[in-house]
């Protein structure tokens, strides 16, 4: 507590693994990123992929969100082919953030061309809380005519770690329509009829198996009312009596959450490298003799 008073700990232990300090250097020369990339997708009506299982054991790592009508049967070679915007989506657009040139922007380009024109002339950006956030959208990458795969626009939707798929109506989507080692979740934005409300959104998150659970959790329904309200990405609202799942208590922001969760996996691999050096196990019990190798002091007698 002389070093500092905010330390509120019983004990320390020694950290006996040579390496440890490059393990800590790693730790503190973590950057939290402010850039964030995302895919967006035009669905029309009727592009719907056909005889893909989901689920564990269903040959799929995806699970899929809606039933699949089988005469309906298409391939990410007709979503990545769709040129035209609906109103709708141009609308949706206008709600994720601010439509850009892209010759000599000066804003985060995530991975957008912005000198030669190759990727497009307009995309859409927002700067949100301090965070810069570019949208590769499929219907403004550049359509090569006789490129069937439309490798222009997969090269960079495909990259994306999350896309955002948009619907005029409901259509099932299945995430295996698109092939990609990158893309983890996918968050499906529907158009609802509000009527006196306003333009509605019905939205749906799906995820690959191995992907923890993430928030924050949406609320029951998950519809959202388009509010006049800047900056962007704040245009999205609630409507009136909507149920939110009750908060996590003592949960942090998600920068802070970030570290914490950088922090504890630090700590347990410190905690494992020093025990292996004294030849410990886990549980601060000597291995058997057919098991672990001898550790620092064993070897060293």
């Amino acid at each position: 507590q002389l070093v500092c008073e905010d330390v509120n700990v019983d004990r320390f232990y020694p950290v006996l693994y040579p390496k440890a300090s490059r393990l800590i250097l790693a730790f503190d020369e973590h950057v939290l990123s402010n850039h964030f990339k995302f895919g967006v997708i035009y669905q029309k009506l009727g592009q719907v992929w056909g005889g893909v299982g989901g689920g564990q054991g269903g040959g799929s790592p995806w699970v899929v969100l809606a039933p699949i009508p089988t005469p309906l049967q298409t391939s990410e070679e007709e979503l990545f082919g769709t040129t035209e915007e609906s109103p709708a989506f141009a609308e949706f657009l206008d709600v994720l953030g601010q439509r850009v040139q892209l010759r000599d922007f000066k804003g985060f380009r995530g991975g957008l061309d912005v000198t030669h024109g190759q990727t497009g002339s307009e995309s859409v950006y927002c700067h949100f809380r301090d965070k810069e956030i570019m949208f590769h959208v499929s219907t403004k990458l550049p359509y090569t005519e006789g490129d069937a795969q439309q490798l222009q626009r997969k090269r960079h939707i495909g990259n994306d770690i999350v896309a955002i798929v948009f619907q005029d109506e409901n259509t099932p989507f299945v995430p295996d329509m698109i092939a990609s080692n990158f893309l983890h979740a996918f968050v499906v934005v529907q158009l609802e009829q509000g009527g006196t409300q306003g333009t509605l959104y019905k939205v749906s998150v799906t995820a690959r198996d191995d992907v923890p659970f993430f928030g924050p959790p949406l609320p029951d329904p998950a519809v959202f009312r388009k509010v006049r309200a800047p900056p962007p990405l704040s245009h999205l609202a609630p409507p009136p009596g909507t149920r939110f799942p009750p908060p996590v208590p003592g949960s942090l922001p998600p920068q802070e959450r970030t570290r914490a969760a950088l922090l504890e996996t630090l700590h347990e691999e410190l905690q494992a490298r020093s025990q292996a050096m004294l030849g410990l196990s886990p549980d601060d019990e000597r291995p058997d003799n057919g098991g672990a190798a001898p550790g620092f002091f064993e070897s060293f007698k």
